[in-house]
């Protein structure tokens, strides 16, 4: 009997072993797939040159009309940013517009600047979470159902995080226009092609203008050539390329409603009036996950992984509440951050942002970006930013004004002052969990030397080195004036 209780026990202890064992070569795993992801997303961008002599704060140089909005586009050919490996749009829609489908071959992370809506990410191989009732499902049976993916609401103040390849829309249901900006990150290893950023609208006619600019030069001279080459010219959306007869049979429908996809009227542009576009959104503490647990639960569905991971994937986080502050200074302003610990969907697409607001003359720390490129875009308010190379000179110092965008290189260091009005800004980093080490203030790499070190470094006096680590007392956000109360730490 001692005999039976000591191999049971034995085993126990074995499976216990096993199992510890076991996750540790797990966590092992994710630890090297990690950083091999991440050694791939540097060696891609490693591609582009950074010989930055001087830069810019630019705004759109390309303005598309559609029915119902506005496309502006960044000139990508700048040195600054072919240096980060980025592109910018600027999206303008109006009321009742609505961006029609779309995927593309890089990661986005968009800031919603002014105004509200829904959209939609459309996973595939994801099951249709929602339901809609027609406007005469209570007369009818239950196939007037429409069944379709989450659709999400935004507000001012959200960024949206977009994998590459998987197809987007917006509508604006709101009262004002909904105005945004986006970070395309073309040099993100998602992107398999080359650095040119590439729109596949599933729907439209996309004026030729915005193909030229949001297809690519390269996509527009191949389509010159093939079997049909004078119907290709003529350009479109995706299902305009195929014949009308091959996604008949395809779709199962009558070729007349393929050649309604296919020939649609080019001068509504990207961006189309949808008066009558209704949903029935959950409310707003019906969002999360819970959500979709219950629906698969009513049914008897059992989850099987995917469902829990990537079709609940969360795309949004608003970081432009005052409450989501991570730095406060009643004196100078306010700092939050979204990163792949807040968002872990970054972690994917390899990106963070920064919110900041500072109040009227205050500074933000002098910093440099540890592991990533900054793009900052003005929101509302102006100031002046300065930005300092590895050599040791001034790339940038300048006033900066709402609308405009500037790329802040890699270990490049910047200060930036606001204005009289103050100043709001993102700031979209090329890296899921940006770090920044500050120059001046509590946390800054000065105070953290010895005295002796910065006494013979900069030959000072060792009350210059104390006054020098220790007047300022504050984070990241200074206050205005020569010096600032240790009271506001």
């Amino acid at each position: 009997m001692a005999s039976n209780s000591s191999l049971l026990c034995f085993f126990f202890c074995f499976l216990f072993l096993c199992q510890v064992s076991f996750a540790q070569i797990f966590e092992r795993q994710q630890f090297w797939q990690r950083l091999k992801h991440q050694q791939q997303h540097r060696a891609l961008r490693s591609k582009t040159e950074c010989q930055i002599e001087r830069l810019n704060a630019q705004e759109p140089n390309r303005r598309f009309e559609s029915e119902a909005g506005v496309v502006e586009f960044w000139d990508a050919t700048q040195e600054q940013f072919e240096c980060a490996g980025i592109q910018a749009v600027r999206h303008e829609i109006r009321r009742k517009g609505l961006l029609l489908p779309y995927y593309s071959n890089t990661p986005q992370l968009i800031y919603i600047v002014q105004g509200s809506g829904v959209h939609s990410a459309v996973f595939p191989g994801c099951a249709e979470t929602f339901e809609t009732e027609s406007s005469q499902s209570k007369f009818v049976s239950r196939r007037s159902l429409d069944r379709h993916q989450k659709v999400r609401r935004f507000q001012a103040g959200d960024i949206l995080a977009l994998p590459a390849g998987v197809t987007h829309w917006t509508y604006n249901d709101g009262e004002e226009p909904i105005i945004s900006v986006s970070l395309i990150d073309t040099s993100n290893d998602a992107n398999q092609l080359d650095l040119t950023f590439r729109k596949f609208f599933l729907a439209g006619n996309p004026q030729q203008g915005v193909q030229q600019q949001i297809l690519g030069r390269q996509q527009q001279e191949a389509s010159q050539y093939g079997r049909r080459g004078s119907e290709q010219e003529k350009g479109g959306n995706m299902l305009s390329g195929f014949e009308a007869e091959i996604l008949s049979e395809a779709f199962n429908v009558d070729v007349e409603i393929i050649r309604k996809l296919q020939e649609q009227a080019p001068e509504r542009g990207i961006i189309v009036q949808a008066e009558n576009l209704r949903f029935l959104l959950p409310e707003e503490k019906e969002e999360q996950e819970e959500e979709e647990r219950e629906w698969y639960s009513k049914r008897g569905i059992p989850l099987n992984g995917l469902e829990e991971t990537f079709c609940t994937m969360k795309l949004r986080e608003n970081i432009g509440r005052p409450t989501r502050s991570d730095v406060y200074n009643p004196r100078g302003g306010r700092i939050s951050t979204v990163n792949s610990n807040t968002l872990p969907v970054l972690n994917w697409l390899q990106l963070s942002a920064e919110r900041g607001t500072v109040y009227s003359n205050a500074i933000v720390a002098p910093h440099w970006n540890m592991n990533a490129h900054s793009i900052i875009y003005i929101i509302r308010g102006s100031g002046r930013f300065q930005v300092v190379g590895n050599a040791g000179k001034s790339v940038f110092d300048d006033d900066v004004r709402q609308g405009q965008l500037i790329v802040v290189p890699q270990n490049f260091a910047i200060v930036k002052k606001a204005g009289e009005q103050g100043l709001d800004y993102i700031a979209f980093k090329t890296n899921d969990n940006a770090m920044i080490s500050p120059l001046a203030g509590r946390l800054s790499a000065i105070r953290a030397m010895p005295e002796e070190v910065l006494m013979n470094s900069y030959q000072i006096s060792r009350q210059e080195a104390k006054s020098l680590k220790y007047n300022r007392d504050e984070l990241s956000i200074f206050g205005p004036g020569a010096r600032s109360s240790k009271q506001y730490a």
